[in-house]
């Protein structure tokens, strides 16, 4: 191993650590605008030219804001709850492809951080991880609502995690591998969504309930449970927790256009491979978007509606399409 190709590991690393917290910041002022816009209000507009400036002037808010611990708090895992959030959040992406091999000062360097061979079987593993901060934080808080914030979190993501794991396959099978740039290479002709329509449903609905976004944000339902498994948290303890959400967004956006739509592929990407990145920006936009719209237009489910969704309905649907895609594969194969 040389010294080169640490330097490089390093500043891939930085880039995707600066990209997802810059990007959290601002998807945040992205968020607020849009759902401003749905609402008939104007949205942000102090801070800086058209509100640009407020995800800085949030930041530094919660700075200076004051931290409380429980005075019966498990005090240990309080502190180390919002860090087990987040970490995984910053380095679920980094099997993420942004572009094609690029020439750069002589020399040819790949456009992402790490191509392994079980890609997706990493991300599965990452996202499985991101449960523990949550439910740690409701136990550690030793308050009841706090509590059942941490329960629900658990069951839901057990819910599911199983339809997502088997929204995955589609992709897999079609690409005859689980490595995420070799599944975007494959979908250089037609993308993925075409093919798995009904795969591309279920990722969504099972990203929405595993990050706790609405309509499925029972974890934290304001309502029932005052804030749920955050309740306890203020100053920099909260903003992780809002920091982990939001990057979520931006990580599950990346993995879903990668997975169905193309990933970096795009018109000219042969002459100009720089444009990679950008169709990646542009294709996670979009589905930030569809994120917030969701937000804006469907009100929060009741809870054992959201259990039975999962397990009666998403899992069985899971399990029909991985079927119909074998049967398929075999026959136009065979």
């Amino acid at each position: 191993m040389t010294w080169g190709l640490l330097l490089e590991w390093f500043v891939k690393s930085l880039i995707i650590i600066l990209g997802m917290t810059i990007g959290f910041a601002y998807v945040t002022l992205y968020e607020r605008k849009v759902l401003a816009r749905m609402q008939v209000r104007i949205g942000p507009n102090r801070a800086g030219p058209g509100g640009i400036l407020q995800p800085i002037a949030d930041a530094l808010k919660l700075i200076f804001k004051e931290e409380i611990t429980p005075v019966n708090a498990d005090k240990l895992l309080f502190i180390l709850s919002p860090v087990l959030t987040v970490i995984p959040a910053l380095i679920i992406t980094g099997v993420v492809p942004w572009g094609p091999p690029v020439i750069l000062f002589g020399k040819e360097f790949t456009l992402g951080l790490a191509d392994i061979n079980v890609g997706v079987l990493y991300l599965l593993t990452v996202t499985s991880i991101s449960i523990y901060g949550i439910t740690l934080a409701g136990w550690s808080s030793n308050n009841k609502y706090a509590t059942m914030g941490g329960l629900r979190a658990t069951a839901q993501m057990i819910s599911y995690e199983l339809a997502l794991g088997l929204s995955f396959i589609g992709p897999i099978m079609l690409a005859g591998s689980m490595s995420l740039v070799d599944i975007v290479n494959a979908q250089k002709d037609m993308w993925y969504i075409v093919y798995q329509p009904l795969g591309a449903l279920i990722y969504a609905v099972a990203v929405i309930a595993e990050i706790n976004r609405a309509p499925f944000d029972m974890p934290e339902a304001e309502q029932e449970l005052t804030a749920g498994y955050h309740v306890e948290y203020s100053g920099m303890k909260f903003a992780l927790f809002f920091m982990a959400e939001y990057i979520k967004m931006i990580a599950i956006s990346m993995i879903g256009a990668t997975l169905f739509l193309g990933g970096f592929q795009g018109p000219f990407l042969d002459q100009l491979p720089w444009l990679g990145p950008i169709y990646l920006v542009i294709k996670v936009l979009i589905l930030l978007f569809v994120l917030i719209w969701i937000r804006a237009t469907l009100p929060r489910i009741r809870y054992d509606r959201l259990m039975a969704f999962g397990w009666k309905i998403l899992f069985p649907l899971a399990l029909l399409n991985v079927m119909v895609t074998a049967v398929v594969l075999k026959l136009v194969g065979g």
